[in-house]
């Protein structure tokens, strides 16, 4: 495995597979790896023929300067865990290399950016497509792998490939949840085992709302009830739980099973933001 920092460094290398003709599979990440970001490893192994991740915390898509500082950095873990994964490049760079300058461009996603995580977290999407575009104009894959958890940024990042053309295939690779049901995530780490316990909420709310929705109870009725249990919760604190179409983000006020449909959900527990989904009429 081979650890580089720079676009000249990756270049070299990216020569060399075009002229092998191998296909090159990109996973994107921020660190502090998990079983959720191996299984995105491991699909880009069985479908292409040379797998690069990235390991960099982008600023920009950080709308809360405390949540960026408090992000988890594990380096040295991350790359063990590359290395027994049979990795071939890992793209390390630094914000100078990926930022040599402040972007003065902005990116407008439309209607799919202001709603969920673009309603409460204003520039995010703008820094997220910023960011994917860098790379994967740095690194040039004919693949790039991107989990279901983060459900309305792989909704973005289409958005991003189609309207600019970028000659990349997207897969969405699906949730790899704990025992208990706790979607992975980064952010896990930082939960105390108070609030560990306390974030089992969130799942627990997808699965018993989908329940009720397949019983045909109606949607608002539901939503209601799942409002009343987070505001029991004292670790808990809802942002929004919402009823939407998987691909528009579009939000439903009645459940429809003719109709493709999630739920989405974001909350606090304690000082740290969560979030996770679950398709209910795939």
């Amino acid at each position: 495995m081979k650890v580089i920092h720079t676009e000249a460094d990756w270049n070299k290398y990216w020569l060399d597979c075009i002229k092998t003709d191998k296909n090159i599979g990109l996973v994107p990440t921020m660190g502090a790896l998990h079983q959720g970001h191996l299984d995105l490893v491991r699909q880009a192994k069985s479908s292409t023929d040379i797998v690069i991740a990235s390991i960099f915390v982008n600023p920009t898509q950080f709308n809360n300067q405390e949540d960026f500082d408090n992000y988890p950095i594990t380096l040295e873990q991350d790359l063990e865990k590359l290395e027994k994964e049979k990795v071939d490049y890992v793209f390390v760079p630094d914000t100078d290399t990926m930022y040599p300058s402040q972007p003065k461009l902005s990116i407008d996603f439309g209607e799919l950016e202001r709603v969920l995580e673009g309603a409460f977290r204003p520039g995010h999407f703008n820094g997220v497509g910023i960011i994917v575009a860098k790379l994967f104009n740095i690194i040039r894959p004919h693949k790039a792998f991107f989990g279901q958890k983060d459900l309305q940024q792989t909704g973005i990042i289409k958005r991003l490939v189609s309207d600019l053309s970028i000659p990349v295939q997207l897969e969405i690779v699906p949730t790899r949840r704990e025992k208990d049901g706790l979607a992975m995530s980064s952010r896990n780490v930082r939960l105390s085992q108070e609030e560990r316990q306390a974030s089992l909420l969130l799942y627990s709310s997808l699965t018993k709302a989908k329940e009720e929705l397949l019983a045909k109870q109606p949607w608002l009725k539901v939503q209601q009830q799942i409002h009343r249990d987070f505001e029991q919760a004292p670790l808990a604190k809802l942002e929004y739980f919402e009823l939407i179409h998987p691909e528009s983000f579009e939000g439903y006020s009645e459940f429809d099973l003719k109709q493709k449909s999630s739920i989405c959900v974001a909350a606090y527990i304690g000082n740290v933001r969560l979030i996770d989904n679950l398709p209910i009429i795939p």
